[in-house]
């Protein structure tokens, strides 16, 4: 067994508490591979960020377990080498099965997500208590979720959301000891997160989605005060990535997010950490594209994944500074 602390990690306690009462949230950003990695950890040094490295059951499987750990604690590493010793926490995204859970808290995840909104309630409650009992064992926090999201992640699969019944919440959180909730209110999973029917047009002819239910957010928020809330499926979609990836080869129709500015009004109350995956796929495919449809020679990985990377850099660096304010929090 590897304890996160071994590995220079951090849970995602105090990173929480401090955020609220900062009014900021704490990037978790979803990565796969060496190069997103690096990514995360430049920006956010760049922008004296904590960060959260975001782990799927799917992406744990493609980059092998071992390897994860050793590329987290190369992670603390990094950011020293850079010049400033971030916190940083390893938590998994979407765990589905207290045995996976188990995994993750054993090989080093200083964090870890019981998913069991897909049960019924009572299910979901003994499912996430079970986590909680181990993982507090072993000094590793959890996030639990009360309501669906909508859309389509690695393995995670929904066709319609579920809203978050405020009402739940204190029972929920009481009885399994969580440490912070991810809620549903409007967000969703990929990159298709509305389609044109369900926006409106600004004065641009740009697409509006439907505004978030910051109402049930004030209403959980008066049921829990000053407890941790997570917001999941919060990728804005940004047209540059779609259009660029479109113009070189790419089929992506009615790909629309979350607006950036609901997302940091969403960071100055009791959510503290907001999930980003989709915008970093966008980012790296934008740039690998036109690497290939401008030098359709090259065959070197390195020429096309740091383009990617870069671009990932420039993307999640904006995220701290503009949209999640965690910049400077570290």
């Amino acid at each position: 067994m590897v304890n996160y602390k071994d590995l220079g990690l951090v849970n995602t306690n105090d990173l929480f508490k401090k955020a609220i009462e900062g009014k900021y949230a704490i990037p978790a950003f979803n990565f796969n591979n060496m190069e997103q990695l690096q990514a995360i950890v430049a920006a956010c040094v760049e922008t004296k960020s904590p960060v959260i490295l975001q782990v799927s059951s799917g992406a744990r499987k493609y980059a092998n377990q071992t390897l994860l750990r050793y590329m987290a604690q190369g992670a603390v590493e990094y950011a020293k080498e850079l010049g400033l010793n971030i916190p940083i926490a390893l938590h998994l995204d979407h765990g589905d099965t207290f045995e996976l859970c188990k995994s993750c808290v054993d090989s080093g995840f200083s964090s870890v997500m019981i998913d069991g909104s897909h049960h019924s309630y009572e299910d979901n409650i003994a499912l996430t208590k079970k986590v909680v009992e181990y993982a507090h064992a072993h000094g590793v926090s959890v996030e639990g979720e009360l309501g669906v999201l909508a859309g389509v992640e690695d393995d995670v699969v929904a066709e319609h959301h579920t809203y978050t019944r405020p009402e739940e919440v204190v029972d929920f959180v009481t009885r399994t000891g969580v440490d912070s909730l991810a809620i549903s209110i409007g967000t969703s999973h990929g990159a298709n997160k509305f389609t044109p029917a369900q926006c409106t047009r600004d004065e641009n002819g740009h697409l509006v989605p439907p505004p978030l239910r910051f109402d049930i957010l004030e209403e959980i928020e008066k049921q829990i005060p000053g407890f941790p809330i997570v917001l999941h499926g919060a990728s804005s979609v940004p047209q540059e990535y779609v259009e660029t990836i479109n113009k070189y080869g790419g089929v992506l129709k009615d790909s629309i997010g979350i607006p950036e500015e609901q997302l940091r009004k969403a960071a100055t109350s009791a959510v503290c950490k907001i999930n980003i995956d989709s915008d970093g796929r966008l980012a790296m495919t934008a740039a690998v594209r036109e690497v290939f449809a401008n030098q359709p020679g090259e065959f070197d990985a390195r020429k096309y994944l740091g383009p990617a990377r870069d671009e990932l850099k420039k993307l999640y660096a904006h995220k701290t500074v503009s949209v999640l304010g965690s910049a400077g929090k570290a």
